[in-house]
């Protein structure tokens, strides 16, 4: 019988592949100390967040403190030593656990890879003091980081939290409610290594037949459909682009998933990936 890799193994390998990610994305990521650095991720985010002037998504004293108590701050700087990405995790009292509190990209880069970067970076830094979990939470209907956080990194998800920071401002959420599924990344999990070197499990768009729908979405077509030994859950392409062009379109996919991932979860599926058509995959209790 295989042995399960140690916590000193599983680090290094952390390590490793932080270091190459961090490569192939063409940045450098460090954990951030300086004022002026907290300066540069506050006003990231505020962009990233479409935020009005006046406004902060978390300021630079906040991101100080954070650091000051020795919780995780890190920035992805590129080869000019511009602050192009950032993310902060604090860790759970009386838990092996973090809790990722924000991370982003400078808009038009996110596909270099310097999201995952950032969090390869954040899994090694956490493993590197015992940390075995990472929590967050994320909107549901936002299919693009649904399945970075699902698919990318190996997390899942199995509770959803109703309108979970009451409703947001800014451009981006357009006064939408903030439901939110919570993320649990194991950090020490063979799928997230795998992950971590850029091995992902595929999940696939299902093949399905009528028979096999169980709901429709608000604009008509199969919104939950059972195939492959899972159930199937569809969201908006760009909720985005949708909250501006038809608010209240946006509202009913709102509520309409909300009653999905609720019923669903109480039976105890587990949202286990992502397919590049946003269409999560909940698998039974758990099981692949």
């Amino acid at each position: 019988m295989s042995q399960k890799p140690s916590l000193v193994a599983i680090t290094v390998q952390a390590k490793a592949a932080a270091l190459i990610a961090a490569e192939s994305a063409g940045v450098f990521v460090n954990d951030e100390g300086s004022l002026a650095g907290f300066l540069e991720i506050e006003a990231l985010f505020n962009r990233v967040w479409l935020l009005p002037p006046g406004e902060s998504a978390i300021p630079c004293e906040l991101l100080r403190s954070i650091s000051h108590a020795g919780c995780n701050v890190s920035a992805a700087r590129d080869q000019a030593g511009r602050i192009i990405g950032a993310a902060a995790a604090i860790v759970t009292p009386q838990s092996q656990s973090m809790y990722s509190l924000i991370a982003g990209v400078l808009p038009g880069i996110s596909d270099r890879g310097v999201g995952f970067a950032l969090k390869q970076h954040q899994r090694a830094w956490g493993l590197a003091r015992d940390l075995t979990a990472m929590t967050w939470t994320f909107d549901p209907l936002v299919s693009r980081n649904a399945r970075f956080n699902l698919s990318k990194l190996g997390a899942y998800a199995s509770a959803y939290a109703i309108d979970f920071y009451g409703p947001m401002q800014g451009e981006m959420n357009a006064n939408d409610e903030s439901d939110r599924l919570v993320a649990v990344w194991p950090l020490t999990s063979a799928e997230s290594a795998a992950c971590s070197e850029e091995r992902p499990i595929p999940v696939r768009r299902p093949v399905f037949q009528p028979k096999d729908v169980l709901r429709h979405g608000p604009d008509g077509d199969p919104v939950l459909v059972a195939a492959n030994n899972a159930l199937w859950c569809r969201v908006p392409t760009d909720i985005v682009a949708l909250r501006k062009q038809n608010p209240q379109v946006a509202a009913d996919w709102r509520r309409s998933i909300r009653s999905t991932f609720t019923d669903v979860f109480a039976s105890g599926h587990i949202a286990r990936g992502v397919s590049r058509d946003g269409r999560y995959r909940l698998a039974p209790g758990g099981t692949e």
